[in-house]
């Protein structure tokens, strides 16, 4: 009798969890839809992430480069020697609006305190902490400039 007890106080007490609790934990493989693009990714556990990179790793959303792209960067990973694994979403804001979209699964390098990658048509992108979100810049290979802040989705 006392598992079956136990095994109730514990159903009990999962259902009561607050939902962001109940969101895949770090290091398991999970799913979203960002900028009508769907995505899988691979969150690392940030205490296995050297300190001066755990800032990065995350789900950072609800960017917006112009009025009509949004855009969300995933760091997954970031090693010892500051090479994040990244996966970073555009497409149109929304199903109304169409456009081209996404999905680019690469590596970008910190250094001195900044994420950066290039995309395959030579857009470069460039992310720092803020107080609570990532602040993202990008100069097209044309030179046009844009930036946008993203911020942590769960």
């Amino acid at each position: 009798m006392p598992s079956r007890t136990l095994l109730f106080l514990s159903l009990f007490l999962l259902a009561a969890l607050p939902a962001r609790a109940q969101e895949p934990m770090p290091g398991a493989e999970s799913g979203r839809s960002f900028c009508q693009q769907s995505v899988s990714f691979r969150l690392a556990h940030r205490s296995r992430v050297a300190k001066p990179y755990r800032r990065f790793v995350g789900i950072w959303g609800d960017g917006a480069w112009d009025p009509r792209t949004c855009a969300a960067l995933i760091v997954e990973d970031v090693r010892p020697n500051g090479i994040a694994s990244i996966v970073y979403v555009y497409g149109p804001m929304g199903p109304q609006q169409p456009g081209p979209g996404g999905v680019l699964h690469g590596t970008g390098v910190i250094r001195d305190g900044a994420l950066k990658f290039e995309d395959a048509e030579g857009d470069e992108f460039t992310f720092r902490p803020g107080i609570v979100d990532l602040n993202g810049e990008m100069v097209t290979a044309q030179g046009q400039s844009y930036r946008s802040t993203f911020k942590e989705s769960f």
